[in-house]
């Protein structure tokens, strides 16, 4: 390598080093209680106008308030350390099963369709619904846009939530949820509960809606490597699929079982 050469990588590596620094002392910095919440706004709104989140995106995020509920949730989600036996008693399995069957009875020709288009049968899918809102029933009352900014601001988890706020953003800026937009604890949203990254990806129209729900999580399980036949139990195929959808071990046991004891198999 000759002289020009060194000086000119040598140009490069300080120029990124300093372009690295600039980037970790813009970042917004994380809190764990309300105190810093209006500030740390005020310095993602800068960051997300350079990731071309536009005035709809800003206005939504400024609006945004530090919820104390989401925070309180985030820190006491004890059912996934119970037992599986435990955890299926305490989410209701048997009445999810019980109405699952009958649920695919009734919308037989819409889970006849979506498995065609994904591969995907009934079970899972109607144990999935169940789970996350009793069949839209309980869809949560937050403001989707609150939470997920709390989430993005509190210390816990900020990488992972800022990625989803700035996707709700996105989602704003194209009319697809707004301020008003209501939500679980997390700010999931819809009849199986997306989170904004997945919406983006996978969704298919209005979530609140039980048949684009149903197909959007059909495609998001299609996307992580769901088979058309194989089996979905654990340690079989489409089992990864089912752990895409949660990282909880004792959730997708559940999903699994349910899944299986609605399919008949």
């Amino acid at each position: 390598m000759n002289k020009r050469i060194r000086l000119a990588t040598g140009s490069l590596a300080v120029s990124a080093a300093f372009l690295c620094m600039i980037g970790a002392a813009s970042a917004a910095t994380c809190g764990n209680g309300a105190g810093g919440f209006e500030a740390w706004k005020q310095q993602l709104a800068a960051e997300a106008r350079g990731q071309g989140i536009g005035a709809a995106g800003i206005s939504a995020l400024m609006a945004t308030h530090y919820n104390t509920a989401t925070i309180a949730a985030d820190r006491g989600m004890r059912s996934f350390h119970l037992s599986l036996d435990q955890f299926l008693v305490k989410r209701g399995a048997a009445a999810i099963v019980a109405r699952g069957r009958s649920m695919k009875q009734s919308h037989a020709a819409l889970f006849a369709s979506i498995e065609q288009n994904y591969g995907v049968p009934p079970g899972p899918l109607i144990a999935i619904w169940g789970m996350e809102t009793a069949f839209g029933s309980q869809h949560g009352n937050q403001s989707a846009l609150s939470a997920i900014a709390t989430l993005a601001y509190d210390c816990r988890r900020p990488e992972y939530f800022t990625d989803q706020l700035y996707a709700a953003l996105k989602l704003v800026d194209r009319g697809l949820l707004s301020e008003s937009t209501r939500g679980s604890m997390h700010g999931e949203i819809g009849q199986t509960q997306f989170l904004p990254k997945n919406i983006l990806a996978y969704g298919t129209g209005n979530l609140d809606v039980a048949a684009n729900a149903l197909n959007s999580t059909a495609n998001f399980l299609k996307a992580h490597g769901w088979r058309a036949g194989a089996g979905y139990q654990p340690g079989e195929a489409n089992f990864a699929a089912i752990q895409a959808w949660n990282a909880a071990t004792v959730y997708q046991q559940a999903i699994a079982q349910m899944g299986r004891q609605i399919d008949g198999r």
